[in-house]
């Protein structure tokens, strides 16, 4: 897809940390990209590499060093406490860990519904009744409302997660190793949802990842991260069959077994 109608514009970002007194730490590092509006953008890289870092600074959750991030035209830095609130009522995240993403002590209703009280003040009968039609479109019958999330397994908890997500109808969804806490056999019903809720919803994602088969499977373009910085960034039919960068050549060659295509993955459900 091309970035004609961009919906994230991210310019010479960098967000350094003082460590101790005499040692910056260039967690991002001059990073620029563009994400077309109802995009899959893959960022992949090694721990450590930055990608949570830039994540949190595409979501207004940090600030940055220099740089400005862009999100619908409008420049998160210029945005006042409230302006800035709204703003992110159209971006969400889902987190790695779906079980520790979860309050324990809140029901499935409560957790999903939270961002409808909070953000749209939904009396509670209605929030009821949209916290069933969310759980339906992740999958999940309208009886786990009333259950804790210790009550579900790791693949259900994302799902709830991601009915969260989606509860404020957002334009961008950074996921962040969404299914790398998962059990293999879950990944390929988790990853094919988020496919089905893109077409459904036209959600625009940022997909953060270390894993190159579900990179491959999930983006339209794809953004190799090293050191902080944005190495390469191609078409994922390019980047996979003709990476340029040697970083990127290295990350293909040490996956012990040749990449699944989408086909495999797709089987998989």
């Amino acid at each position: 897809m091309s970035a004609v109608d961009p919906l994230v514009e991210v310019e010479h970002l960098s967000r350094h940390y003082r460590v101790g007194r005499h040692h910056v730490h260039k967690a991002v590092d001059d990073v620029s990209l563009t994400i077309a509006r109802g995009e899959t953008f893959g960022l992949v890289g090694e721990s450590g590499s930055g990608k949570s870092t830039l994540s949190r600074l595409v979501l207004g959750l940090d600030t940055p060093t220099s740089g400005r991030v862009r999100v619908a035209g409008r420049d998160l830095a210029e945005l006042d406490g409230r302006e800035l609130r709204r703003q992110r009522r159209q971006m969400q995240i889902v987190l790695q860990d779906p079980v520790a993403a979860l309050n324990r002590r809140k029901t499935i209703e409560q957790i999903v519904g939270l961002p409808l009280a909070v953000h749209e003040r939904m009396p509670r009968s209605a929030r009821a009744e949209r916290v069933r039609e969310l759980l339906a479109l992740v999958g999940l019958p309208s009886a786990f409302a009333q259950r804790y999330p210790h009550e579900l397994s790791g693949g259900q908890c994302q799902r709830v997660g991601i009915a969260r997500a989606i509860a404020l109808e957002p334009e961008l969804i950074v996921l962040d190793e969404a299914v790398s806490a998962v059990d293999v056999s879950i990944q390929a019903q988790i990853l094919n949802l988020l496919r089905d809720l893109q077409g459904r919803l036209g959600l625009t994602y940022l997909f953060v990842s270390h894993n190159l088969a579900v990179v491959r499977y999930m983006s339209d373009v794809v953004a190799v991260m090293q050191r902080g910085r944005i190495v390469e960034t191609g078409s994922r039919e390019r980047l996979f069959t003709a990476p340029e960068h040697p970083y990127t050549r290295e990350l293909l060659a040490a996956v012990p077994e040749p990449l699944p295509h989408a086909r495999e993955i797709e089987g998989a459900r």
